[in-house]
Parts: structure tokens; C-alpha cells; sequence
């Protein structure tokens, strides 16, 4: 989860006016948090793999879409590495696995965790494949 979950930087500004932070962004923040869940629930469930090739796709879109919006590829880096931001989506990750039972002491489950977000085709889901 850290190394996808990793996001946020305070906005610089453009001309008079100042951007958001990406992580106010929902359009880039709801995807990348989708992508880190993902990886979080494979790294921890053997039965579960992340779709590799489409969470990269993913982020290269998210790239592209802030790119887009006026952030420079150097923002979206500091976004991503910052350590505060790690930090907040890692316990925006952990507050929903405990809000769906999820515990570190029992791998089942984020099992049981991936595979009702596949089935649901969760933003989640939609990135995980059973091996």
C-alpha cells in the first residue's frame, strides 16, 4: 500500500490563482485510494493478485488527467512520495478494512474483502483477479 498509496502536496500556485491539493481532487484521489486498496489486498491474500497492467494503465491515466488540470509532473511526484499523505491514505485504508472486518492477524480476510469487491465490480474490484 505505501508505495501506491502515497499521495499529496500542497498545491502551487498558477498565475493569481492557487490549484488544490491533489488529494482534494476526487477525480484523482477515489482512483489512486481504488489502485493502493487493490495492492493492499493482494500484498496481504494469496488467492488474490493485482491486475498489474491495468493499475499501471490506471495511473498513468491519473498522471495524464493531472497533467491536465495544470499539475506538472514534479507536483504530482512530491504528491505521491510526501509522507504526510502516505500516512492519510494509509488510515483512510485501514479505517475501511476495519469498517469491513478486515484484520492484519487474519489473511482470509482480505480474501473475503477482494473477492465481494469483485464481485460488487468495485473501483477495488475491478483491479484484482483471483490466481
Amino acid at each position: 500500500m505505501a508505495t501506491l498509496i502515497a499521495i499529496g502536496t500542497l498545491a502551487f500556485p498558477v498565475g493569481a490563482a492557487a490549484k488544490p491539493s491533489l488529494r482534494d481532487v476526487p477525480e484523482i484521489e477515489e482512483p489512486l485510494f481504488a489502485v493502493a486498496m487493490a495492492k493492499e489486498v493482494a500484498d496481504h491474500c494469496d488467492s488474490l493478485g493485482a491486475r498489474f497492467f491495468k493499475g499501471v494503465g490506471e495511473l498513468r491515466r491519473l498522471r495524464s488527467h493531472a497533467n491536465s488540470l495544470g499539475y506538472g509532473d514534479s507536483e504530482i511526484r512530491a504528491y505521491i512520495e510526501s509522507d504526510t499523505e502516505k500516512a492519510r491514505m494509509r488510515a483512510r485504508g485501514e479505517k475501511l478494512l476495519a469498517k469491513s472486518g478486515v484484520s492484519y492477524d487474519d489473511p482470509e480476510t482480505f480474501c473475503a474483502f477482494g473477492r465481494a469487491e469483485i464481485q460488487k465490480n468495485s473501483a477495488i474490484g475491478a483491479l484484482l483477479r483471483a490466481k
